[in-house]
């Protein structure tokens, strides 16, 4: 495999013309925010602002710094999703729980970004127990083919970070009013949606949301989505589906007003390796048998949503069933942590 270091590229004018003007200013792959307050949860979201040398980009590696947990990825559409799970080297608070364990490396894999075009990858996570004046890094490998390019390099402590021809983003830490206030999980990766009353026009037929909705043989019950963090572009939803029936029927598919795409997610973990991928032909619901979205397995994802969901908000949604039809249902927004 062919290891390459690139800096400097000559953008063409589609990628100034797509990029913003910070980006293309910018020859390596950069944080778009570079501070985090103490103790604060953040989206991390990395720019990648060309390809490998003229070639489009298949996959981008991400590591995790010490004291950058509770990591949730946000998918992208045409990409699929893998975390890598590890220990941490210290316990961690989180609402109570010890976490010792959990993401140290995420990758976006099999997609294609034109060298012509850049784009971002988000990271949502909690910086913890790190000091103000300290930044962390995050190694990136980005892929084109077999061609590798590594933004890994770290300057010594004092040097100077502008000579490296390879850098690492870098997250500087900065003192928090009052160190923060958090909301760490999110929904639908738990990454949820986002919200709102809006788009409740044309839903009148719909149940008040988390009451049962009944639609031929099938029940469609505890309807849910999570609160998420502001700016945050992609949600998840949850719901029960019972098949009190004699037939098999599927969820073919979701439509949203909030939303400008409903998919069907599935989330496996195997080998400490979560990998989250599109269901296309829906979801089975077998004669006489139960399937639950939830929180690490089956789920909806929201994207391209513009206002996040904020608890004790609505977020209706239309379902379409094979023999069932069209249903609508609505989810009510709990907090962050889906209680």
């Amino acid at each position: 495999m062919k290891t390459i270091k690139t800096f400097g590229r000559t953008f063409g004018l589609a990628a100034v013309l797509s990029a913003t003007a910070f980006a293309s200013a910018e020859a390596h792959v950069t944080f778009l925010d570079r501070e985090a307050k103490q103790d604060s949860t953040i989206l991390a979201t990395l720019q990648v602002p060309h390809g490998c040398d003229g070639k489009a980009t298949t996959e981008v590696r991400v590591k995790l710094p010490e004291g950058f947990v509770f990591a949730k990825p946000q998918p992208k559409a045409g990409w699929e999703l893998e975390v890598i799970k590890g220990d941490y080297q210290k316990t961690y608070d989180n609402h109570g729980d010890k976490v010792k364990t959990g993401a140290i490396e995420v990758r976006w894999k099999n997609g294609n970004l034109s060298d012509d075009f850049y784009d971002t990858f988000v990271i949502q996570g909690k910086v913890s127990g790190v000091e103000a004046g300290t930044s962390l890094a995050f190694p990136v490998t980005q892929m084109c083919g077999d061609t590798v390019t590594a933004w890994d390099q770290v300057a010594k402590e004092g040097g100077d970070a502008h000579g490296l021809k390879s850098p690492a983003p870098l997250l500087k830490v900065v003192a928090g009013e009052d160190h923060g206030h958090d909301h760490d999980d999110m929904a639908g990766m738990d990454m949820s949606g986002m919200a709102g009353m809006a788009g409740m026009a044309g839903m009148a037929a719909a149940a008040p949301a988390g009451e049962t909705v009944k639609a031929g043989d099938l029940e469609i019950s505890g309807g849910f989505a999570k609160a998420m963090l502001p700016g945050q572009p992609v949600g998840g939803g949850f719901f029960t589906v019972k098949n009190n029936g004699k037939t098999d029927d599927r969820l073919l598919s979701v439509t949203s007003p909030v939303s400008g795409e409903v998919q069907i997610h599935e989330m496996e973990t195997k080998d400490n390796v979560m990998r989250m991928r599109q269901l296309k032909d829906g979801i089975a619901i077998a004669a006489g048998e139960t399937v639950k979205l939830e929180p690490g397995n089956l789920h909806l994802m929201f994207q391209k949503v513009k206002t996040p969901f904020k608890q004790g908000d609505t977020v209706p949604v239309t379902l379409t069933f094979e023999r069932a039809g069209k249903v609508d249902l609505v989810l009510q927004v709990l907090s962050a942590q889906g209680k």
